[in-house]
């Protein structure tokens, strides 16, 4: 939730935010006049119970004259009161419901615009210039013996695939990889649970807009993760930490599942966009006041990746109206798909400031007193990276050479094919 006390002193900022996302900047108003209104009934709540008590003393004191009058206005304040109280906790209610609506408050350098309006901050590397006509990624794991789309369908439907032979070790050997970077970078190492109660799936912002997005169990009234970032936002939950302990570094492998509601028709082929895939994610908790340059540092962890693997690939800030629920700001690498002729989003990293904290009720102590931490994540390593790796680093023959940071986890220079392309259709 964002902070009513500073919408108070600053409204213009939910309305810029607002803007920034495409949203209707009013909203900001009703808010202001839905808190002003609870306000001015917890307010009659309590004169009316201060009026009541001093009442109730007074009886006892009254001479027999006064003591009727009294009774009778004590119990008209009995009434007012238990009405007032409803009041005001109905406004609290009504409060609460549209505050948990309100997205994150979109970082003010963010640029805006929807969708197509991020700002490339910058471009690595240059595409690769082939002298033969490049395969796709999906030709190209089935040659290696390493991506089986067809069992997948088979087995649980659409999106879904295997990884076999040398696909599951590449795989492998890049999580681990990306695992290892992170521990050396102090990152606590953690595998989640990957079912979550609702309060920690709404805790974290997945369950507004996007909710069509989610696998929900509804006999256990459980919910599957998208992204580790849902159990790591959890795990200090209602918890106060110690603030010479900030940052808190949480470097989390996990299998990862998505819906993909309203994406039919985009990115069918192959392995981009699937139900499930596994990931390596780094979540972070810190002071607010440091969570621009933890951003920046989970970014450069990001690229630090993106080079080894000799990856060209550019680098986005996103628009506001293109960001989640929960974050104020996010940065993508994009990396170049040659047989797309595109770049495609392989990490995003984002700054969700206090917003998932102040949900989750998650503190820090400073100077006696307590204040929300903030909250970030980033990829360092997904399933989709496979998609990158085979295609820029493809040979004519359909081998791929294995770029030189990734060989002592695979233990393989190149990876060579076990079975000939598939003939063309027609």
């Amino acid at each position: 939730m964002i902070d009513l006390r500073a919408l108070r002193e600053d409204p213009e900022r939910l309305r810029a935010s607002q803007r920034a996302r495409g949203e209707d900047a009013s909203f900001a108003d009703r808010l202001l006049e839905l808190d002003a209104d609870r306000r001015s009934a917890l307010s009659r709540f309590e004169s009316l119970r201060a009026e009541q008590k001093s009442v109730g003393k007074s009886v006892s004191k009254a001479s027999p004259e006064e003591r009727e009058g009294l009774l009778t206005r004590a119990k008209a304040l009995a009434a007012e009161v238990k009405e007032a109280e409803a009041e005001a906790g109905r406004l609290a209610d009504e409060l609460d419901t549209v505050l948990s609506r309100v997205p994150n408050l979109v970082h003010p350098d963010a640029p805006g615009g929807g969708v197509d309006d991020f700002r490339v901050m910058e471009t690595v590397g240059e595409p690769r210039v082939f002298d033969f006509t490049p395969r796709d990624h999906l030709e190209l794991g089935e040659m290696l013996g390493a991506i089986d789309m067809e069992r997948g369908a088979k087995v649980s439907g659409a999106r879904f695939y295997f990884l076999t032979g040398v696909g599951a070790q590449l795989e492998l050997a890049l999580l681990t990889m990306a695992m290892n970077q992170a521990v050396q970078a102090g990152f606590t190492p953690m595998v989640p649970p990957v079912l979550v109660k609702p309060e920690t799936m709404e805790g974290t912002g997945f369950l507004g807009e996007h909710s069509d997005e989610v696998y929900h169990l509804p006999a256990d009234d459980l919910y599957l993760v998208g992204t580790s970032e849902v159990p790591l936002a959890g795990y200090h939950a209602g918890e106060i930490l110690p603030a010479d302990a900030l940052p808190n570094r949480y470097i989390g492998w996990s299998p990862c599942f998505r819906r993909e509601a309203g994406s039919y028709g985009k990115d069918t082929r192959g392995i981009i966009r699937v139900h499930q895939f596994n990931k390596v994610e780094m979540f972070v908790y810190t002071h607010p006041d440091q969570a621009d340059e933890e951003h920046l540092r989970l970014l450069a962890w990001e690229r630090e990746m993106l080079d080894k693997l000799d990856l060209p690939y550019r680098v986005v800030d996103i628009a506001g109206g293109d960001l989640g629920t929960s974050a104020a700001r996010k940065y993508d690498c994009e990396a170049w798909v040659p047989t797309q002729e595109t770049y495609r989003e392989l990490t995003s990293t984002s700054n969700c400031t206090d917003f998932q904290a102040r949900r989750l009720n998650v503190r820090f102590r400073e100077d006696g007193r307590t204040r929300f931490a903030a909250t970030l994540n980033g990829t360092l390593a997904t399933t989709r990276w496979i998609v990158a790796l085979l295609e820029n680093h493809q040979r004519e023959d359909g081998s791929v050479v294995v770029p030189e940071a990734l060989r002592p986890y695979l233990g393989r220079d190149v990876l060579e094919p076990v079975r000939a392309p598939r003939k063309q259709k027609g």
